[in-house]
């Protein structure tokens, strides 16, 4: 008799099943709550923007000034960053979904290089 350890249980929610395909559905609303995040962020990039253009920092240290300008640049840019990356996001997803809507426009698995 050979000491084999019992098979493992499956896992929490696996069927067994192939995993299903997200359908056109998903991808709308993904490509709509991008969007949606996008000109959220839009409009507080625009108010961060607009509020250090109205307060500029003054400090009478150069390295305070350095520091506070920088801080302020970091803050700028990373708030634009993410309006950039949500449209972006939004905008993939879109041409998803209207890729998703063209029949017969789903890829075939790729094949495996033979060996030689």
């Amino acid at each position: 008799m050979t000491d084999t350890p019992p098979p493992s249980p499956p896992a929490i929610g696996d069927s067994g099943a192939p995993p299903r395909r997200k359908g056109p559905l998903s991808f709308l609303s993904g490509a709509l709550t991008a969007a949606l995040l996008a000109w959220l962020s839009l409009g507080l990039s625009r108010r961060v923007a607009l509020h250090y253009a109205l307060h500029p920092p003054h400090y009478s240290s150069s390295i305070a000034q350095s520091i506070a300008t920088a801080l302020k640049t970091l803050i700028v840019g990373m708030a634009f960053l993410a309006t950039f990356s949500f449209a972006f996001i939004a905008l993939g997803l879109a041409l998803v979904f209207l890729r998703s809507l063209v029949p017969g426009s789903t890829p075939e698995p790729a094949n495996e290089p033979e060996s030689t």
